[in-house]
């Protein structure tokens, strides 16, 4: 299997070849960008990344194996531009407490609190984050990206994913009434 930057040096050439990276990674960042801005702009928000990604495929850095943190970088300035859409939405969850989009998220903290609840205090949690903030807690929690990987998709160094993810969690902890909803152990291998 060949890695996603030899798929995007072949697609200098033959751009039909792109279309691998769209099928390994599109299903993933599709769920990731509909768990942030919902199920009707999550088809637009996937489209626009990869068709981003595949108009500056001749500048994407080849040593660079997996392309997943470029290809969340642009979806994450995309998001970005639909800023008020999310927090709407996050408000609309913590008023009623329902919506399948955030289910899953929520499902990590359900051995210690009602996931009813939780929805409504994760969404008041997660709207009251700053964009920074929330954009590197929901790249490692619903992403599954590292410590570097969310670097290199924001452009930012690791210490400043440290120090953002270390606010959020702590202000989504305080929120939640001390429960760590991302419960992600940081492993040596993410920094």
């Amino acid at each position: 299997m060949s890695t996603d930057a030899e798929v995007i040096e072949v697609s200098r050439q033959d751009p039909a070849a792109f279309s691998t990276l769209f099928d390994r990674h599109a299903p993933a960042l599709h769920r990731y960008v509909t768990r942030r801005l919902g199920d009707s702009l999550a088809d637009d928000v996937v489209a626009d990344t990869f068709l981003a990604a595949f108009r500056r495929r001749d500048r994407y850095d080849l040593s660079r194996a997996d392309a997943r943190p470029w290809l969340y970088g642009i979806a994450a300035n995309l998001i970005g531009k639909h800023h008020r859409t999310e927090i709407r939405a996050y408000h609309a969850l913590a008023r009623t407490g329902v919506d399948d989009v955030v289910e899953s998220y929520a499902d990590r903290v359900a051995a210690r609190v009602s996931a009813s609840a939780a929805h409504r205090e994760l969404a008041r949690a997660l709207a009251a984050l700053s964009q920074d903030e929330r954009d590197v807690l929901l790249m490692i929690a619903w992403a599954d990206l590292g410590y570097d990987e969310v670097a290199l998709a924001l452009d930012i160094p690791v210490g400043t994913v440290r120090s953002r993810l270390h606010r959020a969690r702590k202000k989504t902890r305080d929120a939640l009434g001390g429960t760590d909803p991302t419960d992600i152990a940081e492993e040596a291998d993410h920094g």
